[in-house]
């Protein structure tokens, strides 16, 4: 679970548990990008034990809804809440790189799309037009998208970073081909002519900004694809066929050895966790 704190007015301070406090002021966005427990409060000392319960009870269908907190002096800052719900298992490459807290300056003249999108969400979260929560589901993936590309823009050339991989013009596309046929026979070879580099070049750049080389890359990506078509309810075959497995077994078998267990015991667990 992604969670997400825009400031719309004044200011504040947002801290993981335990963790050093960071000032924030109108116009920024802070994403806690692995649900991790976390303070908003409006002193870097402040601690909290638990929500009021008029906050805490509501169920999700009356959402948006206000809350607020303190209960004497003047509004210090306000703030719109909400989260994004991305399944992380077994293997997601982009929250796996991504560090456990971004910020991002949704006022910075420069990144326009982020602030008109804040607005938009600003504007749903405050009236009860019909739809509302529909409106709001979707600006959250945009906004996500527009503070991770500012991440991405500051990041430094560190290898073995996923992000990085976007960024340059042949990895990028590499992985581009990749996720949109997944199916597809690669090799090494084919993946190389696509983007238009020499085998050896492909492959040495492959490895060196992402840190692991592209056929083992595909193989986790496909498994990825493949614990959602089983979570959906796919039988095995059909799920071995539309990753690019030629048989049940050898999907299975792939499965087993990315994943740690077959394809038939993380669907039955994945059951369970859905039925809890």
């Amino acid at each position: 679970m992604i969670s997400y704190h825009i400031v719309t007015e004044g200011r504040c301070f947002a801290n993981l548990v335990g963790g050093e406090s960071i000032e924030l002021t109108a116009g920024q966005v802070i994403v806690f990008t692995r649900g991790d427990r976390h303070v908003m409060s409006s002193d870097p000392q402040s601690r909290i034990d638990q929500l009021p319960r008029t906050a805490n009870d509501l169920a999700p269908e009356q959402l948006p809804f206000e809350a607020a907190f303190g209960n004497s002096g003047p509004i210090t800052v306000r703030l719109v809440c909400g989260f994004l719900a991305c399944n992380g298992r077994p293997f997601n490459p982009l929250l796996e790189c991504l560090p456990p807290v971004l910020v991002a300056d949704a006022s910075d003249g420069e990144m326009s799309s982020l602030r008109e999108l804040v607005r938009i969400a600003m504007d749903e979260a405050s009236g009860s037009r019909a739809g509302g929560q529909s409106v709001l589901a979707r600006l959250t993936e945009l906004m996500f998208i527009e503070v991770v590309r500012q991440h991405v823009e500051r990041l430094s050339p560190d290898p073995d970073n996923w992000l990085l991989g976007l960024r340059d013009p042949f990895i990028g596309r590499a992985l581009a081909v990749m996720h949109r046929a997944p199916a597809r026979s690669w090799t090494v070879d084919t993946l190389a002519r696509e983007i238009g580099l020499s085998r050896s070049e492909f492959a040495e750049r492959f490895g060196a900004i992402l840190g692991v080389p592209p056929m083992q890359y595909l193989g986790k990506w496909r498994m990825q694809l493949a614990a959602g078509l089983l979570r959906d309810g796919f039988n095995i075959a059909s799920t071995a066929a539309q990753v690019g497995y030629g048989s049940e077994a050898s999907f299975s078998r792939a499965f087993k050895k990315i994943v740690g267990v077959p394809p038939s015991t993380w669907r039955y667990r994945e059951d369970l966790l859905q039925a809890a």
